[in-house]
């Protein structure tokens, strides 16, 4: 690779990813430092109490509105220093997914309405579907397999944190901050380059061949369904709906065929977005065999929530 190759494959990705964490991370630390978390703490305690869920779940629901880095950080701090035990861990995080979902809602739908248009509506209100349903599973769930907590009180442990004055908000941003982000890209960074030089050797690209030619399954799906289906696993998301657009507009496909097919693709590709994408970043959090765990425990409990509204989708 010459480096002006370098730097569009590599560099240039690089430095965009560190940017988003950076202002990610900044963005959670004020507003964690201005408390001003505390109305969605308090919105959400009712919720915490039906799943058993402490307040440092509480707190870092509360974040994930606004940075997933920050509310990742939280619960990595409170693992750490005992506060939360491994099962209560993994039950914030995915608890976390609601937000983290809405978090990044809106640049979905600035790419889905001008290709897909009202499609478009249906295929985020499954997705919403979906997220919501895993909350709902995990409230359950965390209500009879976790103890009662200690503390329910999500407000007082913001407020712990909350400074008294301005110059106070800038310290203690400015200590979280550089203890944070120096952590996560001291993992982040290598990990992410030894997954650019395995996509450039091709791995990625083989595995993702090797599902896309074992398609046979869905031959209840129209033949341009299934290619949009390839085009999302082999390239990005807005490349699938790109194509997708391009067939609604064209009369070859209706519209639920081009939900189901964004989600089936959505589904597929999940594994591959989820090791080249969300492990540098987690494991620059957690542990590499936590992040890892956490990873495999979202994923699995987000494609299980996708099928489970696709095919209700499909039926009604």
């Amino acid at each position: 690779m010459d480096l002006a190759q370098l730097w569009n494959a590599l560099i240039w990705p690089l430095a965009k990813l560190t940017l988003f964490i950076s202002l990610g991370l900044l963005i959670g630390q004020v507003i964690e430092a201005l408390n001003w978390t505390k109305a969605v703490a308090a919105a959400v305690s009712p919720l915490l109490r039906l799943g058993r869920l402490s307040d440092t779940a509480g707190a870092s629901f509360s974040l994930a509105f606004f940075s997933g880095v920050s509310a990742n950080s939280l619960l990595a701090e409170a693992y750490d220093q005992g506060r939360i035990n491994r099962r209560e861990l993994i039950m914030s995080n995915l608890f976390n997914s609601l937000p983290t979902y809405f978090l990044h809602l809106p640049s979905v739908f600035l790419i889905l309405v001008p290709l897909i248009g009202a499609a478009a509506g249906v295929y985020l209100s499954l997705n919403v579907a979906a997220a919501l349903s895993r909350t709902v599973i995990i409230l359950l769930f965390s209500r009879f397999f976790l103890p009662p907590p200690t503390e329910r009180c999500v407000s007082c442990r913001l407020k712990d944190n909350g400074p008294a004055t301005f110059l106070d908000v800038l310290k203690k941003v400015n200590v979280r901050f550089q203890r944070r982000l120096g952590r996560i890209l001291f993992i982040t960074v290598p990990i992410y380059v030894l997954f650019f030089v395995l996509h450039r050797w091709g791995a990625f690209a083989a595995v993702e061949k090797y599902m896309a030619d074992h398609l046979s399954w869905l031959s209840w799906m129209p033949p341009q369904a299934v290619g949009v289906i390839v085009f999302q696993m082999v390239a990005e998301f807005s490349a699938g709906a790109a194509a997708a657009g391009a067939l609604l507009s064209a009369g070859s496909l209706g519209q639920q065929e081009v939900v189901l097919a964004l989600l089936i693709g959505n589904i597929l590709s999940s594994p591959m977005r989820a090791v080249r994408h969300q492990f540098p970043y987690y494991a620059g959090i957690f542990k590499p065999v936590l992040a890892a765990k956490l990873i495999f425990w979202n994923q699995g409990l987000r494609v299980l929530s996708l099928m489970f509204v696709g095919a209700l989708y499909y039926i009604l």
